[in-house]
């Protein structure tokens, strides 16, 4: 498997690889350097409760199982972004939305996807500049 780097805009990423159940959390040098560490360890904790949700269920997303552990290890369900995205991705049910950096499958063909939370129907819109 080919290895990928965290993106610039993202402050951390868990990884996780089913046929060998091999688990990396990759963080992002800029983004500590940005937040310093108070902010950039609630990222170490938030990213831990994905390391071991992949562990204990082999998926790791932020329901309902993620929140029950943010308030024991003093974290946030969503981590806080240190650079505009280039897309958001909306559920027209909801409005809840995303943001993404790079062009990923759900930018690409939203209408293949569905919202995680309510199972609505997705649309991409392009972020404006700053």
């Amino acid at each position: 498997m080919r290895s990928r780097k965290t993106h610039p805009s993202t402050t951390g990423v868990t990884k996780y690889i089913p046929a060998t159940d091999e688990i990396t959390i990759a963080l992002t040098w800029m983004a500590y350097e940005h937040h310093g560490w108070e902010q950039f360890s609630v990222t170490v904790r938030h990213e831990l409760i994905h390391a071991w949700l992949y562990h204990e269920f082999s998926e790791a997303d932020h329901g309902r199982t993620f929140i029950r552990w943010i308030n024991a290890l003093d974290t946030l369900q969503y981590c806080e972004r240190f650079k505009s995205p280039n897309w958001w991705v909306i559920c027209e049910d909801y409005s809840g939305q995303l943001a993404r950096y790079q062009r990923s499958k759900v930018v690409k063909h939203p209408e293949t996807y569905s919202c995680g939370d309510c199972d609505g129907s997705l649309r991409v819109e392009e972020a404006a500049e700053q």
